[in-house]
């Protein structure tokens, strides 16, 4: 185990929208608030750099024109601003989850390097983050790296598994709530309900794709995909919860 207690609560943090290919689609952008019994709190993803708020250019100088716009991105979109209207800090945070390195999910990591940042060895094993395209502007962070290359439970509750496809490092978590029992995070191990279907087109290595979502769809409990637009719309954000 990672930290000590038991997993009592998720609640999923709205971190702006983003239009893929001109209107392809329109997707939420999340990130995970995860608490324990013992007070502690866990980020999981960190949503975009909050320098797109201040330097407008930033997204085009970073390639990312070429895959869609930003279309709904303000401060309390940032994971600062989302945390902030719940009440903590950055330095509140216990342990930072990485599900990989691509812009939207690790634009913020920087605000949390005091505390472990837990990813897998094979994603942190590239030069820098993955960011987009061929951009990599974003230097790792230093910070004390909890590395992983297998299933790793964090606490009582909450487990880490390795789902490599999209990125080769890709990570997701498995959930048991005391309530809403067993939730899967499959960030973009399965991006929305269709990628299965559409052979993941958008993957690193799509065999590897199918192995690791095959795996995650076998398993019971609800299913949160990491860009899905008809179920965003019914998850339940902040400030509700899950529990």
């Amino acid at each position: 185990m990672i930290l000590p207690g038991r997993l009592i609560r998720l609640t999923v943090l709205d971190l702006g929208r983003f239009e893929v290919r001109g209107g392809e689609r329109v997707i939420g952008i999340p990130a995970y608030l995860l608490q324990t019994d013992r007070g502690a709190n866990i980020l999981f993803d960190t949503g975009f750099p909050p320098t797109y708020l201040t330097d407008p250019d930033r997204p085009g100088r970073d390639g990312l024109p070429a895959f869609g716009r930003l279309i709904d991105f303000r401060p309390d979109q940032t994971a600062q601003g989302a945390l902030a209207a719940l009440g903590l800090r950055p330095r509140d945070i216990a342990l930072t989850i990485l599900s990989h390195g691509h812009i939207d999910h690790v634009g913020s990591l920087p605000l949390f390097t005091h505390a472990p940042i837990a990813m897998t060895a094979r994603e942190r094993a590239d030069p820098r983050p993955r960011y987009f395209g061929t951009a990599r502007p974003m230097d790792w962070p230093q910070a004390a790296y909890h590395l992983i290359d297998t299933d790793t439970p964090v606490c009582e509750g909450l487990t880490l598994i390795p789902t490599p496809g999209h990125t080769p490092g890709h990570l997701s978590a498995l959930l048991d709530l005391p309530e809403t029992g067993p939730v899967i995070l499959a960030a973009d191990a399965i991006n929305r309900a269709s990628e299965p279907a559409e052979h993941f087109a958008d993957a690193a290595d799509p065999a590897a794709a199918q192995a690791s979502a095959d795996r995650l769809l076998a398993l019971p409990g609800l299913l949160i995909y990491g860009h899905d637009p008809a179920q965003w719309q019914g998850l339940r954000k902040a400030p509700a919860a899950y529990v």
